[in-house]
C-alpha cells in the first residue's frame, strides 16, 4: 500500500498547514528510549522531591541524570520557565518527527496527538498534558529529575502517573541521547495514554511490576520493551507503529516498517523470552492484530506467563553482543 494513500483528515489537522509547506528532510538517528536497562542501576536509590533543589538555582534539580542533565523544576504555580534554547530544540524535534507520521503511526496515536494539541514552538507545561490525559483515561504525568528506580517507576504507573524527566537534549545531542528526555516522553508516549486499552495495559503493568520479584521484573521489562516502547500493530490501513521508542526516533520509524527487521505476530510469552539491546536499531518487532489485544492481555494472568517464560528460557539473541567498554587507566 502506498503510504500517501493513508493520509487522513485527522492527520492533516494535527500537522497543520505548516507541515504541508515543509520540505522533505533527511533524518539522522534519534536513538531509542533506554529506560529499563538503566533504571536497574539505581534500584536502591530513593528520589525525594524535597531534596531536589539547589541553593544556587531553586528551579534546577539537584539530581543529575546519567549524562549530566538537570531537570527544570516548576515554580510555586506549577509552571516551568523553559529557556528560549530549550524551546527551540523542542520546535526542531517536533518539526522533524511530525514529518515522519504520515502513513506510519496508528490512528489511536494520531487521535491522542490531536487531543493533546502539543505546541510546536515551545515545550508544553505538564499541567496542560495532565488535563487532557485525566479527562481521557484518568492518567497524569509525574515530574521526575532523571531516571528513577524500578520501584518508583512501577508505583507511578500503578497509580496512573507517567514519569517525565523535565529536561531536553542540547542541540549538540539532537540526534542521539543516552536517556529519555521530555520530548521522548511527551511526544512518544503521552498520545497513546489517551487510549483506554493502552492506558489500562500500562497501569496493570505497573501494578504487576510493583509486586514482582527482581528476576520477574527482568522478564516484565522485555514485555514493556516489545509493546509500549517498540510495538507495531496491524490496522485496516496497513501495519502501523504505536511504540513510543519508535515514534520519537526518525531512524527507528523508517527502520521498523522496512523489510530489514523481522516482524512476528505478538505472543506475550515469546515477547517475554526475547532479548534486546538498547543501543541498536531493533532486529525484530512484535505485531498486534489489534490494539484491543493489550486490554485483553491486561485481563489475563501475565505473571503466569512470566513464570512460563522463565521455565522455557530466553531465545538466542538476534544481534551481536554489545562491545565491551575499554578499561579505565
Amino acid at each position: 500500500m502506498n503510504r500517501k494513500d493513508c493520509f487522513t483528515p485527522r492527520l492533516g489537522s494535527v500537522l497543520g498547514s505548516a507541515l504541508l509547506r515543509r520540505e522533505k528532510h533527511q533524518f539522522a538517528a534519534l536513538d531509542s528510549c533506554q529506560r529499563f536497562a538503566r533504571q536497574t542501576q539505581d534500584q536502591h536509590k530513593t528520589f525525594r522531591p524535597e531534596t531536589a533543589m539547589t541553593s544556587s538555582n531553586p528551579y534546577l534539580s539537584d539530581v543529575a541524570s546519567k549524562t549530566g542533565y538537570r531537570a527544570r523544576l516548576p515554580n510555586d504555580n506549577g509552571f516551568i520557565d523553559w529557556p528560549d534554547q530549550d524551546n527551540a530544540t523542542w520546535q526542531t524535534l517536533m518539526q522533524r518527527q511530525l514529518g515522519m507520521l504520515e502513513g506510519r503511526v496508528c490512528q489511536e496515536y494520531l487521535d491522542g496527538l490531536e487531543h493533546l494539541a502539543l505546541p510546536e514552538d515551545r515545550i508544553p507545561q505538564l499541567g496542560d498534558i495532565d488535563r487532557v490525559l485525566h479527562a481521557a483515561t484518568g492518567w497524569q504525568t509525574a515530574q521526575v529529575p532523571a531516571l528513577i528506580p524500578f520501584d518508583t517507576f512501577f508505583e507511578l504507573l500503578a497509580n496512573r502517573r507517567f514519569p517525565v524527566a523535565t529536561f531536553i537534549r542540547t542541540p549538540e545531542e539532537l540526534d542521539y541521547l543516552k536517556e529519555p528526555d521530555i520530548f521522548h516522553e511527551i511526544f512518544g508516549h503521552c498520545p497513546m495514554l489517551t487510549n483506554p486499552a493502552f492506558a489500562e495495559f500500562t497501569a496493570t503493568y505497573g501494578r504487576l511490576g510493583l509486586a514482582a520479584e527482581p528476576k520477574e521484573r527482568v522478564y516484565l521489562a522485555r514485555l514493556y520493551w516489545m509493546t509500549v516502547e517498540f510495538g507495531l500493530v496491524d490496522t485496516p490501513a496497513g501495519r502501523r507503529i504505536y511504540g513510543g521508542g519508535i515514534i520519537s526516533s526518525p531512524k527507528e520509524t523508517l527502520h521498523a516498517l522496512s523489510d530489514v527487521p523481522e516482524h512476528f505476530p505478538f505472543d506475550p510469552i515469546e515477547a517475554l523470552r526475547t532479548p534486546y539491546r538498547i543501543d541498536i536499531l531493533q532486529p525484530l518487532y512484535y505485531v498486534l492484530d489489534d490494539l484491543s489485544r493489550l486490554h485483553e492481555l491486561s485481563q489475563q494472568d501475565i505473571m503466569g506467563m512470566v513464570h512460563r517464560a522463565m521455565e522455557l528460557g530466553l531465545h538466542e539473541p538476534r544481534f551481536e553482543p554489545a562491545p565491551k567498554k575499554a578499561a579505565k587507566a
